[in-house]
């Protein structure tokens, strides 16, 4: 007999007309997790800038160019450690720097190049942007320039960080109150904070509001993503749980072309906020999932739920709860094997990951794949506004890249291997990381195409480790180990907007940082055994045993479907499940 999760999808179909209904509605909203993930890369943007000046100017002079305003001489103002001499109407001139500006004490001529005597003065009379490409960013509206630049520079680390205590707190709540509420709440917070973001009045407030809209947002794409893998089936739940993420991608792709269109920064944040209107409106609408339900003994409940699905699918005869609390009750009794075991006496610990050598090694080697997959993912992502050309048509490539990569990390780990098809991506975006560095600057459209296959290599590897990780460990701690790797993925998130501002050090050293880890990722990966085809383990020496001896124990082995270990931890909580981006 079937388990009883499965029992129910063999009877209901795995991959109905209800489950598609669900699955499409949820994942419609990761787009705005997307969204406000990568809002950023244009509302912070810092244009061109000099100090302001205590008068009006009647002419301005950059070395042999001469306009009559500072609008006109954005055009050839490119090095921003050059200055600006302009003249005012009563005759003075000032030479204007990005963080200072000096007053000649002769003012005869007009003139680019002057060795007479000068009085410094600090920007007290704030800035003047180049408005040309942005009519308002925050850094414009907030004056985050200068001996306030690092306040511009907190904007995504401190987003980051709501990521990471949001995805902590919602995994916790949806285990306690139901992954239904949890959805409704956190879409809703995203429509109101997201909005509420436009109409802050200052940086503080701005940046706290920011704080509680990431907090949403993770929550709901943790969330979201256990909701769809407990109503699909696992003939199609690899396949369904992998590509929540592709509706991220279309988020960014989103951000690109409402940068594009909206060039004031508040305006720009509402257009975003209210691109998954739709789905706030209707997501009252969807019904908690039956294996929570009947977790918490609300049977009538769950049984409506399954009625429904039913009828959605058109079968006649719907499974019933009954058999379904046989069958997990009875499942252990009758000698299957898997999460559904008679709890051990023995509470697990962090430490329980590092019980032996073997086990030790494999648990860095998972921690470091996914700390570097989510550092290579941002890093490409938040650098693509940097690479040249036109930013909004990077940003538009760099999410676009990243739809077919979950279609190869499936096909790829199913007909190759886990780790025969995880190695070979990290190498690659190694190498495509240095590539990058010996392409020259003016080669704009091969830098492009260099970093999308950057981020197409980097996201197949991070496609695939999630579930990798969970076939690596035994039952007794798969669930820890799973959300330990994703805690590791969210600081590298948190890290990798440091990582990017490090082109200020050397161009190239977020490459080479993403590079050196993705190069030594891919060599300790090497040390792990395959999983596929394998059957999951239940003891830590059972999973000692595959790293030891990989062909003995996997001789006889029964042909396992990649589904497989999602099946086995659907029922961990969402904190224990998500590739959190």
């Amino acid at each position: 007999m079937a388990p009883g999760s499965e029992r129910l999808f063999d009877s209901l179909g795995h991959f109905g007309r209800f489950q598609a209904c669900v699955y499409f509605a949820s994942v419609f909203q990761a787009m705005s997790c997307g969204i406000h993930y990568l809002a950023s890369v244009f509302m912070a943007v810092t244009p061109n800038f000099v100090c302001g000046i205590p008068g009006n100017v009647s002419s301005v002079l950059f070395y042999n160019s001469s306009e009559a305003s500072l609008e006109d001489i954005w055009t050839v103002w490119t090095a921003t450690e050059n200055y600006i001499v302009v003249q005012l109407e009563n005759g003075e001139i000032w030479e204007l720097n990005q963080c200072s500006k000096a007053k000649r004490e002769v003012s005869l001529d007009l003139a680019y190049e002057y060795k007479g005597n000068k009085s410094v003065f600090s920007c007290s009379d704030g800035f003047l942007y180049d408005d040309t490409k942005w009519k308002s960013t925050v850094v414009t509206q907030w004056d985050l320039v200068c001996d306030r630049e690092w306040l511009a520079k907190l904007i995504q680390p401190t987003f980051m960080l709501g990521v990471l205590i949001g995805a902590v707190i919602f995994g916790d709540i949806a285990d306690r109150l139901g992954r239904q509420r949890v959805i409704w709440f956190t879409s809703a917070g995203q429509f109101v904070f997201g909005v509420a973001v436009a109409f802050t009045s200052d940086y503080y407030s701005f940046v706290i509001v920011r704080f509680l809209l990431a907090m949403v947002s993770s929550g709901y794409l943790v969330v979201a993503f256990v909701y769809v893998t407990e109503f699909v089936g696992i003939k199609a739940r690899t396949w369904a749980s992998m590509h929540v993420h592709a509706f991220f991608a279309i988020g960014i792709m989103v951000v690109a072309l409402v940068g594009f269109l909206v060039r004031t920064w508040w305006v720009y944040q509402i257009f975003l906020s209210i691109a998954t209107l739709p789905f706030v409106l209707c997501c009252w609408m969807l019904p908690e999932t039956p294996f929570w339900l009947l977790s918490e003994g609300r049977y009538e409940d769950a049984q409506k739920v399954i009625n429904t699905m039913a009828r959605w699918n058109k079968v006649s005869t719907p499974c019933k709860v009954a058999e379904l609390y046989s069958v997990q009750h009875d499942g252990p009794v009758s000698g299957s094997t898997g999460d559904n075991d008679a709890p051990s006496a023995k509470k697990h610990n962090i430490l329980d990951l590092f019980c032996n050598w073997y086990i030790a090694r494999r648990t860095i080697t998972v921690w470091l794949v996914w700390f570097t997959g989510s550092l290579g993912y941002y890093v490409f992502s938040l650098s693509s506004v940097n690479l040249g050309g036109n930013e909004y048509l990077n940003l538009f490539l760099i999410g676009a890249v990243e739809l077919p990569c979950y279609i190869i990390a499936c096909i790829g780990m199913d007909k190759l291997g886990r780790r025969n098809t995880l190695i070979p991506f990290l190498i690659l975006s190694a190498l495509i990381c240095v590539l990058i560095m010996f392409i020259p600057q003016d080669f704009n459209v091969l830098i492009i195409l260099a970093n999308m296959a950057g981020k197409f290599s980097i996201g197949v590897a991070f496609g695939l480790i999630y579930l990798y990780t969970a076939e690596l460990y035994p039952t007794i701690v798969r669930s820890l180990a799973v959300g330990s790797g994703s805690m590791m993925c969210r600081v590298g998130s948190v890290v990798a907007p440091f990582c990017v501002y490090l082109r200020s050090v050397w161009i190239f050293m977020p490459l080479l940082l993403v590079g050196i880890m993705a190069l030594l990722s891919g060599i300790l990966t090497i040390m792990l055994p395959e999983t596929l085809g394998k059957p999951l383990t239940n003891t830590l020496e059972e999973a000692t045993e595959i790293g030891r001896n990989e062909k003995s124990c996997s001789e006889k082995a029964p042909p396992a479907q990649s589904g497989a270990a999602l099946e086995k931890i659907e029922m961990c909580g969402p904190e224990t499940v998500s590739p959190e981006k």
